[in-house]
């Protein structure tokens, strides 16, 4: 299984971008906008954040799902064993740090941008028939949709105590319409094939990996598959490392129809139970 990696510059690259989460549910990007320096800035940042015990102090809000989701937080659909991970659910609207909020704001901003940007390229690559089975346009789905949350992940190193079954991330496929992840600091991340194989994605430093989610996956009547992907633990002197990653999930407005069972909000608040959060 090969994802494609798309120059964002390329002529054709909305067509190529659309092919690979078409065959794969995944693409990579490179020469995108996001700014490098500022996602190395917002990862420093957040590792003081992490490293200190006044981090709970943030603690997330239950109905809001803003703030700090401590470790062992949350498990992935169908499995009982918690991820090895902590995070920080980031909303414009919501809680942050003060000395953090300017730089994280600004990237969330980017990310937005560039992931609207990249929907755009999905309905506009979309089959008539599959853009005649959308409740409406794609991009409408996500005018003034204060869903959109980025996560900032923190994967401690391991201390050689954890359960046999447990990894950073179990094999799960994302709730929204379209992730993107900026470069993670340190590898892991594996996409599952339809044969059930994994394989290493390889996100080199500056890419931008972009999956597709759920909510794509049900509006588009299964057209954009929904991949399934986890994060394994290291090995060896790695497993003496922490790792972080920052996705932004783009996320429709709560009453917009994803199909004849679900609105986005209600599969949204299905999903969090699912997933020990709500």
């Amino acid at each position: 299984m090969q994802v494609s990696t798309v120059d964002c510059r390329a002529d054709d690259a909305a067509q190529q971008f659309t092919t690979s989460l078409r065959d794969t549910g995944f693409a990579i990007l490179k020469n995108h906008p996001i700014d490098s320096a500022l996602v190395d800035q917002v990862y420093s940042d957040w590792a003081h954040f992490f490293a200190n015990p006044h981090k709970r102090n943030f603690l997330f809000d239950p109905d809001d799902q803003d703030g700090f989701f401590p470790f062992l937080s949350e498990n992935a659909k169908g499995h009982a064993q918690k991820d090895l991970k902590e995070f920080f659910h980031y909303y414009p609207w919501g809680q942050c740090p003060d000395f953090l909020r300017e730089e994280t704001e600004r990237l969330y901003n980017q990310l937005r941008g560039l992931a609207s940007i990249l929907l755009n390229w999905v309905e506009e690559n979309s089959p008539t028939s599959v853009r005649k089975a959308y409740s409406m346009g794609l991009s409408d789905m996500i005018n003034e949709s204060p869903g959109t949350l980025m996560r900032i992940l923190n994967y401690p190193a391991l201390q050689g105590n954890e359960q046999p079954s447990a990894i950073r991330a179990a094999a799960h496929e994302d709730i929204n319409l379209l992730t993107c992840l900026v470069a993670s600091t340190a590898p892991g991340l594996q996409v599952q094939d339809v044969k059930g194989n994994w394989h290493d994605v390889d996100c080199d430093p500056g890419n931008i990996a972009v999956n597709v989610g759920d909510m794509l996956q049900m509006c588009s009547g299964n057209y954009f598959p929904s991949t399934t992907h986890r994060v394994v633990n290291p090995v060896g002197e790695n497993s003496r490392k922490a790792r972080m990653s920052i996705p932004l999930f783009l996320h429709p407005r709560a009453e917009v129809p994803l199909s004849s069972e679900h609105t986005a909000g209600s599969y949204l608040t299905e999903r969090l139970q699912e997933l020990g959060l709500k």
